[in-house]
């Protein structure tokens, strides 16, 4: 649910268009095609290829507009574009650092790192299934970091077998309306 801070944008087409504020933009998710889903509209703002890229540069300490387009190797006009979307939905701001040309640089917000985890599990994923020898190893303390998920209110190891869920909007697992089996 939003919060009472929050203003919500009835179109996804409507995060390129300009915001009252930045950081409080939301999509209603019964505007969305198909099923009502927060991944939907996730997907709507950081599910183009160049968004996650952009925030994984900034998540590396590579805050400006050359060192984000050098690293992706996005196109400037396409990454220009992405990072204004990115700024309008308050996964990123701007901060000036010179006055004389004016320029400014890119840092994470709250929203933007809250996609840390995005990052972490796309990149677990990617060492499994998408590279033959994964380009990067990290390590806590001394060695190699495994992550997994674990419940924030019981501590315990989340399995798919131990999560239920409650449809809203009208829909549930099988589709609109589905009556029970």
């Amino acid at each position: 649910m939003p919060s009472a801070r929050s203003r919500t944008v009835t179109s996804p087409s409507a995060l390129t268009g300009a915001a009252e504020s930045a950081a409080d933009a939301r999509i209603d998710p019964a505007t969305l095609p198909g099923r009502p889903c927060s991944i939907a509209a996730a997907m709507e703002i950081i599910g183009e290829k160049w968004a996650l890229l952009a925030v994984r540069e900034v998540v590396l300490g590579n805050h400006r507009f050359s060192e984000i387009v050098r690293n992706t190797g996005a196109p400037r006009d396409r990454m220009a574009a992405r990072l204004k979307v990115l700024v309008h939905a308050g996964v990123l701001e701007r901060r000036p650092y010179s006055d004389a040309p004016p320029r400014s640089d890119y840092h994470l917000t709250a929203a933007g790192r809250a996609l840390a985890p995005v990052l972490d599990a796309l990149l677990a994923w990617g060492d499994e299934w998408a590279v033959s020898d994964p380009p990067v190893a990290r390590f806590h303390h001394d060695h190699e970091l495994r992550l997994t998920s674990v419940c924030r209110e019981c501590g315990e190891p989340v399995r798919g077998r131990d999560v239920r869920r409650e449809g809203r909007l009208g829909w549930d697992d099988r589709g609109p309306g589905s009556p029970a089996v």
